[in-house]
């Protein structure tokens, strides 16, 4: 935009970690700086926020823009919603933010925010559409259209994780959701849904790092566990090829880290992708991990107004 100033501020409210970046003008990180989430109270995560932002502005010591990336989503009033953070649900986020700070904010859905660093100069650079999943302790999306988000009037644009898993088959878990519903998207491709998924079939509970690196060990409940995940993973997102249609999927999230989902997942595809008829047409959709790891989206935030 005309006349920007020089640097941008960054902020990724997660559930575990509060996340600030400053940025120059050419992207060139010169500040960072986490810190732990407050967990169920409001109060503490707006002063937390406002600390940090703080800290980010004495650092970058130059005018600075304030991009935030939080879970769920805005009303028309302002007010948080959606988000299994759920001490922001219901609370004027923005607008709070703004008064102790001073200046605008620009807030988006952090998965927005994933989108729109990797459409800017990760992953999905220089693609018309872009889908970012995350997949972490629970799942979300964000879509960048020719490098700007897309929200839609709802400001639910990419909120797939709680749609239903579609071409479900027999004796799959159908848990419920923080939303109110069961059987979400959510509740099976996360994390969490990978771990209840081991445990429900086999009693033995064990975290998502142990299944992975005992499934690479040849341990056949928990390779049978990842084949499970592998392939609701691939109908979820043939689902969203077959709606969207992108030119890439960006994963983020820690399940991003599982290296055999970009090898084993793109096969099974077309058993889901619509192709009329036609046999043995390739999915030219590429799957790939976010460029900017873990820190992707707080990076987007501060891309925001540059949108």
């Amino acid at each position: 935009m005309t006349g920007a100033p020089p640097c941008a501020i960054g902020v990724d409210v997660g559930g575990t970690k509060i996340e600030a970046i400053v940025l120059d003008a050419a992207g060139r990180e010169r500040w960072r700086e986490r810190i732990a989430s407050p967990r169920g109270d409001y109060d503490a995560s707006l002063q937390a926020i406002a600390g940090i932002v703080n800290r980010a502005r004495a650092a970058a010591g130059a005018p600075c823009t304030i991009g935030i990336g939080a879970p769920g989503n805005m009303t028309e009033r302002g007010v948080m919603k959606n988000g299994n953070s759920t001490q922001l649900n219901g609370r004027p986020l923005p607008r709070d933010l703004e008064a102790l700070l001073g200046q605008p904010v620009r807030l988006t859905n952090d998965a927005n925010c994933l989108a729109l660093s990797e459409a800017t100069d990760g992953a999905g650079k220089g693609a018309d559409v872009v889908f970012a999943a995350i997949l972490g302790t629970g799942t979300g999306a964000g879509i960048a259209v020719r490098g700007r988000v897309l929200n839609g009037p709802n400001g639910l644009a990419g909120e797939w994780g709680h749609n239903p898993l579609p071409w479900a088959e027999p004796g799959e878990l159908h848990a419920g959701c923080f939303c109110g519903k069961h059987g979400c998207i959510e509740t099976l491709v996360s994390g969490t849904g990978l771990a209840r998924d081991h445990a429900h079939v086999n009693d033995d509970a064990l975290r998502v790092e142990q299944i992975v690196q005992r499934a690479a060990r040849d341990d056949a409940a928990c390779e049978a566990t990842m084949q499970r995940w592998e392939s609701r993973l691939a109908r979820a997102l043939a689902h969203v090829i077959n709606l969207l249609d992108p030119d890439v999927i960006v994963i983020g999230g820690g399940l991003s880290r599982i290296e055999r989902l970009y090898a084993n997942v793109p096969p099974l595809l077309p058993r889901w992708v619509f192709a009329g008829g036609v046999r043995d047409e390739p999915v030219r959709t590429r799957i790939v991990p976010s460029a900017h790891g873990d820190s992707s989206g707080v990076r987007g935030a501060a891309w925001l107004w540059r949108e």
